[in-house]
């Protein structure tokens, strides 16, 4: 059975190191340029994607709306405790951390195909904790700006949410920033999951 493995990540080294590392393993590594469009000719593979920052979680969402779901293993390349619990959290299967060696990369993507998840033991602690990916929040937001993140969940538009709400997509952008400051989010991803946490979305 052949094994499909996409690589996602910005540096071509990068990418090309990891095509090789797998390669060796009998796995048939790509480097697409679109993940998703990838997989729909691919159903059920595995995607390496390198998490630079919380924004890059949205890509992890978006993969993880795929069906079949395929396998994540999420490279983080900042902090890794903090983006690999959200990563986690957004749906990837396994977390190992970009700079780790090719030995533990190849243990780690073999693991997760036979249906194990890897991740480092802080993230694992921080997980079971409920705690990590995120500062405290600091205060609730109105039941309209809910509504905002609700949609936005729902895979709303910037320029849509917008149209809807009366304002410019600029204002709209700002009016978005100050509210994931206001809760202790750095993005739409962690507002959303924030939200669904908290269950803002129930109310």
């Amino acid at each position: 059975m052949t094994v499909y493995v996409a690589v996602v990540d910005p540096a071509p080294v990068f990418r090309h190191g990891v095509v090789a590392a797998l390669s060796s393993m009998g796995y048939l590594v790509e480097e697409p340029a679109d993940a998703v469009t990838w997989l729909d000719e691919r159903p059920g593979a595995m995607i390496l994607l390198t998490l630079g920052s919380a924004e890059d979680l949205d890509q992890v969402v978006a993969l993880c709306r795929v069906r079949p779901r395929p396998l994540i293993v999420a490279l983080p390349s900042g902090e890794v405790s903090a983006l690999g619990v959200q990563a986690v959290r957004a749906g990837a299967r396994s977390v190992v951390a970009r700079t780790a060696t090719v030995s533990a990369l190849q243990r780690a993507v073999a693991a997760t195909l036979e249906g194990e998840a890897v991740m480092p033991a802080d993230v694992a602690d921080l997980l079971v904790a409920g705690r990590g990916g995120r500062p405290p929040h600091r205060s609730i937001p109105s039941r309209e700006q809910i509504a905002w993140l609700r949609r936005l969940s729902d895979g709303w538009t910037v320029a849509r949410l917008a149209a809807e709400a009366g304002y410019s997509e600029r204002a709209m952008y700002r009016l978005l920033k100050t509210l994931y400051q206001d809760i202790g989010a750095n993005s739409r991803f962690q507002a959303i999951l924030l939200a669904h946490e908290e269950g803002w979305f129930q109310t």
